[in-house]
């Protein structure tokens, strides 16, 4: 049987993102092989060497697609993602894209658009469709357990000291945001409104609360939180006609790789939630745990390896992404107005 080559996959950022949440993925996952850098840091050069002895390190874009890459993953500040993603298309390189996809829905369609002009695959590193705490909401919904849903609760709160939000930084909605509006979309589906309120807790707006309606009736409400003092709140609820179920907190694969960490490293312990950190599904007057599924954002990558091998669709549909996208935008008019913004069919596709 013929051994079937990696993708070769490139990287472009070396910062925290492309450093902890990008690089040990693409070293841990089935069918992909982490093939260069670009950055032109002398000192993220060095991380890198650290981290990856014998990793190229490239000055460019153009550098690096020169060097035989098969694909491309981009982990750069938000206003510079879609000039490096429509110049990855140029060089007719598949592309993964961080969030925010762009800093606004226009942009996000222009590149979408060029890519599907030019043929060249495109997706958007939603990695956090692979945590474990979403993927056991997905589980217990699936299941029936709690009837016909109502209502979804979603917090993403953690403490950044001051001075702990980078100056490159796009703003909570864009930060924090694109996560959780994509999570309550792959729940719930498309958004007919959207109200949404920002708190400016130090200086600039560090916290926003917003509120969708979907199209099947299901509220969500999304809160996020980057100044938080004292305890996280659950990470999720979620409320049906005949039960609830919440669950505290992420499953771990971020503060692991922060931490230096690694998937690579953890074997088939990664991404395995504890016993004791289960959430729980309540019926009536009985609380009882339920199972966690593993959480795993390798997935992410082995689905992409697949997909340039002509093998399935991207793991994240970059329509996806623009959808989010004009959800937040909403969300921001909404802050502005102090009204509810009624989104339009581009929005609900």
């Amino acid at each position: 049987m013929e051994q079937v080559q990696p993708v070769r996959i490139g990287l472009v950022g070396y910062g925290n993102g492309g450093r902890f949440y990008h690089a040990p993925l693409i070293v841990a996952a089935a069918g992909c092989e982490l093939a260069g850098v670009v950055t032109r840091s002398a000192e993220r050069r060095g991380e890198l060497e650290r981290d990856h002895p014998g990793t190229s390190a490239y000055d460019d874009l153009a550098h690096l697609a020169s060097a035989g890459v098969d694909a491309v993953a981009i982990s750069t500040p938000a206003d510079t993602h879609v000039p490096l993603v429509l110049e990855a298309i140029s060089l007719g390189l598949p592309v993964v894209c961080d969030k925010p996809f762009a800093p606004q829905s226009a942009a996000a369609r222009q590149a979408l658009a060029e890519a599907e002009r030019s043929g060249v695959l495109l997706t958007v590193y939603q990695n956090r469709r692979y945590d474990a705490d979403l993927l056991t909401v997905r589980a217990v919904i699936g299941s029936g357990k709690l009837g016909r849903v109502i209502r979804l609760e979603s917090r993403i709160e953690q403490h950044l000291p001051p001075g702990g939000i980078p100056a490159s930084s796009a703003g909570i909605l864009l930060d924090m945001g694109p996560h959780a509006v994509d999570q309550a979309l792959l729940l719930f589906g498309p958004v007919t409104s959207v109200y949404a309120e920002l708190d400016d807790a130090g200086g600039r707006p560090d916290r926003f609360f917003i509120a969708l309606r979907h199209a099947d009736g299901v509220v969500s409400h999304l809160l996020g939180d980057r100044v938080l003092h004292g305890a996280p709140g659950p990470r999720f609820r979620v409320f049906g006609t005949v039960a609830s179920y919440d669950v505290d907190a992420f499953d771990g694969q971020a503060d692991d790789l922060m931490a230096g960490g690694s998937p690579t490293a953890s074997g088939d312990a990664w991404g395995v939630v504890p016993r004791e950190r289960w959430g729980r599904l309540h019926t009536g007057d009985t609380t009882r745990p339920w199972p966690s599924e593993r959480g795993d954002w390798t997935a992410f990558y082995t689905s992409f390896a697949k997909a340039v091998r002509g093998q399935g669709a991207v793991p994240v549909d970059p329509q996806d992404a623009v959808a989010g996208l004009e959800v937040l935008e909403a969300a921001d008019r909404s802050a502005a107005t102090g009204q509810a913004i009624a989104l339009g069919d581009s929005a609900m596709r």
